[in-house]
């Protein structure tokens, strides 16, 4: 994370920071409850694409709090080299592991199709993917900005997962919505298998990220 221009002002640059980290934990905390949600009613329901959008939540839970810690110890004037290894590290952490929930994405939702398993709709997974779409598209904006006055490349990386975040929401309310409204069982497993185009989007950038997002 870049530390600013050096006639930065001390205190707009703390306010800034103390920003960021409020809009980080609110990432965590609603990726934590969304997931949680998200998974209980994917199992209860049969649904890949639900499914497949809970485990994100946690990924996404796991970035947000690696970013949490960047910024921590940016306040505590620590050495910025050291946090720029561990994120590296971390980053391509979060990009493995996205390549393993496209994966499973893959084979759930083929395994899916070819049974010809059908899914119950879920109003609370309607819900949950509706609301994220508000919350994710909110703090995509706003992360965007703060990234922009910080002059934080890691940030604004973390904004555009955030984004991603927000596609990912769509495109499962999609398939579970057709699925509820007219009975489609096949497209809760195809918007599952659309999500994988995100997943592996968002692991790439993640996994690029000592180019594109060192300070």
């Amino acid at each position: 994370m870049s530390v600013g221009p050096p006639s930065a002002d001390v205190g707009g640059r703390t306010r800034l920071i103390r920003r960021a980290l409020s809009l980080e934990y609110l990432t965590v905390g609603w990726n934590l409850v969304e997931g949680i949600v998200a998974i209980a009613a994917a199992l209860a329901a049969g649904s890949v694409a639900l499914l497949g959008f809970g485990i994100d939540s946690f990924v996404e839970t796991g970035s947000g709090s690696v970013l949490i810690w960047r910024l921590l110890a940016e306040r505590g004037a620590r050495d910025g080299e050291a946090v720029e290894h561990v994120e590296r590290r971390a980053q391509r952490l979060v990009a493995l592991s996205l390549v393993g929930l496209a994966g499973f994405v893959v084979l759930d939702s083929g395994w899916t199709l070819l049974r010809g398993d059908r899914p119950e709709a879920s109003p609370v997974g309607i819900a949950v993917t509706a609301i994220s779409l508000g919350v994710m598209w909110w703090l995509a904006r706003a992360k965007r900005r703060t990234a922009i006055a910080l002059g934080s490349r890691a940030m604004e990386a973390d904004a555009f997962q955030t984004t991603a975040c927000w596609w990912l929401s769509l495109t499962a309310l999609g398939g579970i919505g057709l699925n509820a409204l007219f009975g489609w069982w096949w497209a809760d497993p195809l918007a599952a298998l659309a999500m994988t185009y995100f997943l592996l989007r968002e692991a790439r950038e993640s996994w690029r990220g000592e180019e594109c997002c060192d300070a």
